[in-house]
């Protein structure tokens, strides 16, 4: 009776950690991944990822146009440009969406990809943006966004480079009224913006800006490293309510 009851206990004790989930094996040098702390992605949020959707759009139409208006002799790096304007400071770096270098002048472009219509603000730093529910807001001007990054340049590019600032509204849901400054318009206007620039400058009988060297004077003191932009971005999301409006 006391061996049929042994068997028993041993054979439920056998169906039990037969049930058990399998653990995962580790082999003499199995070890686990370790991401660091400082390297982990942001993920992106809703707002980021529809900019950065317009700021593909004016890309493409910008490489589109001067590819017809310059052939290969203009220089669109693909993707955002960090200029440090300001060392030392709480923000000393400020972010360009694009910069277009041309034979015919240097392009610092502000990117929106705003529905609604947009209209002259209450300053002349502001936008004000209307939407399809009727609320109306102030909003910065991509004018203003860009104007410390124009005046950086400017200072340290020589003074016969013509630099321009543009602010390109990308969505086509957005409409933008006859009152707002010229260099602010739609991503179906760059090819005719473009072409006037192009003229103007022929007209003036200027010097072309030789590309190469401009994008490598830009680039001394600016820079196109992921790690640095995400860490410029880092610092805009740690003080919202105190980030630098021309760091952005």
């Amino acid at each position: 009776m006391f061996s049929i009851l042994v068997i028993a206990g041993l054979g439920y004790l056998g169906y039990r950690v037969s049930k058990r989930a399998p653990r995962a094996r580790r082999g003499l040098f199995s070890f686990q991944t370790y991401v660091p702390q400082s390297e982990a992605v942001t993920p992106a949020t809703r707002a980021v990822v529809h900019g950065e959707q317009g700021e593909a759009a004016v890309r493409s139409e910008l490489r589109r146009v001067l590819s017809a208006l310059c052939g290969e002799n203009f220089h669109l790096y693909d993707g955002a440009v960090l200029i440090h304007h300001a060392p030392g400071t709480a923000f000393p770096t400020a972010e360009i969406d694009h910069i277009a270098v041309t034979p015919f002048g240097i392009f610092v472009i502000e990117t929106k990809n705003w529905s609604g219509a947009i209209t002259p603000g209450p300053s002349r730093d502001e936008v004000s943006r209307t939407g399809i529910d009727g609320v109306t807001e102030a909003r910065r001007s991509p004018l203003a966004q860009n104007r410390t990054k124009v005046d950086f340049l400017i200072a340290k590019l020589p003074a016969l480079w013509p630099i321009e600032s543009l602010g390109v509204f990308a969505s086509p849901d957005c409409t933008l009224d006859p009152r707002l400054p010229l260099p602010i318009i739609h991503v179906s206007e760059l090819a005719l913006w473009m072409r006037l620039r192009l003229n103007d400058f022929r007209e003036s009988g200027k010097k072309p800006v030789n590309v190469s060297g401009a994008w490598e004077a830009i680039m001394l003191t600016a820079s196109i490293n992921a790690f640095e932009l995400e860490e410029h971005r880092k610092r805009l999301r740690a003080h919202p309510k105190d980030r630098a409006n021309n760091a952005v």
